[in-house]
């Protein structure tokens, strides 16, 4: 609370200038200036910032997209980060979920849980790390909720020599321990966040401040496809990977998924796997975000339940109360747990190209124990909420086509850090059967 979703201490920069652009309340969904997705996105930032985005717009444009930087983290991607991910088919899962087969016929995994750090995060963070040094910034700083972004821009700081300093929610430190022992033990210093609601937004506050007054010497590493112009489309293109390769595999196998399927917290890891099908017009796109408790206020469904609103440099939808203040967000997975929502999957909102949908804590865990005892993978917390939704967008997109369908989910990341919670909501009972044989005899005549 406090915080002012349409942040009056922030100006609108205008795109050669810096200066305030009184016009920019006027983006429409064919606005086609940078820096938007039809009326969301923009670059709402404190003007001492304007020079080092200006900075990195250009640098995005001219040598992200060279092709000799490619080349370098390809290669690095390639060696050091393990990919291509598997894609892997889910055929006893897809049994529990559909015993019948009358909804799913191919749910397929793509497994950016066996990354190099254990998430997607990497891809982002090797590729920001990569770029920082090429334009001799001095050190690297980030947010990170889950810690999963702290540690890929801690690992990346680490294997391309840059210092780093990860800033953290104190709550999120509290329950991903795990993860800030591994930050450290990478040699990242990770600074506790005590303000506001002591999680992700409030690190990503700090993180922007700590830029403010070190602009010129220090990068700041953005782990979500949010934030000021550019860094959406920056973070969507170095994830856009995950969709690319999927993709390409299932292409070799004849046809494309009938359906994607994403969490979302900020969205990296769902824009990652979007964008490679956005052309593709009969494939379905669903994001998953965190409905926390349910039907409270306790919640971090943003797409479902915000409003149009300006957070952390961009206007996008936003949880905010009628005055305007950023509401606290709530959800058992700490990457999920944020108020807003990177401007690209407003956009796909807004157009109804892409479906967003919720799933409770309590969905979520049940998810979780449900892919652990049919596939043999512990899965993050914030990946469960995406499998929490498989039997409703199975039945859905089988019945708008008439037969059943295939699904690729995104695992955006693996368990290790959520096994205190797991084991706290008593996932770690012994089961009283197979899965599969018990959800088929449920469903026998």
């Amino acid at each position: 609370m406090g915080e002012s979703a349409s942040e009056p201490n922030v100006s609108e920069a205008n795109e050669s200038t810096g200066r305030v652009d009184s016009t920019n309340d006027e983006a429409t969904s064919a606005d086609p200036r940078p820096g938007y997705f039809g009326a969301f996105g923009g670059r709402f930032v404190a003007e001492t910032l304007v020079p080092a985005l200006e900075e990195l717009t250009r640098a995005t444009h001219d040598l992200v997209s060279s092709s000799d930087f490619q080349a370098e983290l390809s290669a690095l991607l390639r060696d050091y980060v393990g990919r291509p991910t598997p894609l892997s088919p889910a055929r006893r899962l897809a049994r529990v979920i559909d015993p019948r087969g009358c909804h799913l016929s191919e749910l397929w995994l793509k497994r950016e849980d066996l990354c190099h750090t254990g998430a997607h995060k990497i891809n982002n963070a090797l590729g920001q790390v990569l770029l920082a040094k090429k334009l001799g910034k001095q050190r690297v700083i980030a947010e990170t909720g889950a810690g999963q972004h702290g540690v890929a821009t801690a690992t990346a700081c680490a294997a391309l020599g840059l210092p780093c300093e990860v800033f953290m929610g104190a709550l999120d430190v509290e329950r991903q321990a795990p993860n800030v022992l591994r930050m450290q033990l990478l040699g990242a210093t990770v600074t506790p966040v005590e303000s506001g609601s002591r999680t992700l937004k409030d690190a990503m506050n700090e993180a922007l401040r700590r830029w403010v007054t070190h602009v010129r010497t220090t990068h700041y590493c953005v782990g979500s496809a949010a934030g000021p112009h550019p860094y959406p489309s920056l973070v969507a293109e170095l994830q856009r990977v995950i969709g690319d390769e999927a993709r390409a595999a299932l292409m070799e196998r004849g046809a494309p998924p009938d359906a994607v399927v994403a969490c979302i917290g900020g969205g990296s890891n769902a824009i990652g796997v979007f964008r490679a099908f956005l052309d593709d017009a009969e494939v379905a796109l669903y994001g998953v975000e965190a409905a926390g408790e349910g039907l409270t206020a306790r919640h971090a469904a943003t797409l479902t339940l915000g409003q149009v609103g300006v957070l952390h440099g961009a206007r996008s939808k936003v949880l905010m109360d009628a005055d305007g203040q950023i509401l606290e967000a709530h959800s058992i997975s700490a990457g999920l747990d944020y108020p807003g929502v990177g401007p690209e999957h407003a956009a796909l909102q807004a157009s109804g190209r892409a479906t967003y949908l919720a799933a409770t804590d309590a969905e979520a865990l049940a998810a979780a124990l449900e892919v652990a005892r049919s596939e043999g993978i512990i899965i993050a917390l914030e990946t469960a909420h995406a499998f929490a939704k498989l039997r409703e967008i199975a039945a859905r997109e089988a019945a708008r086509r008439g037969r059943p369908v295939s699904l690729l989910v995104c695992v955006s990341g693996r368990g290790d850090k959520d096994l205190v919670t797991y084991q706290a909501a008593g996932l770690g009972a012994p089961p009283r059967e197979d899965p599969v044989r018990s959800a088929v005899d449920q469903e026998a005549p």
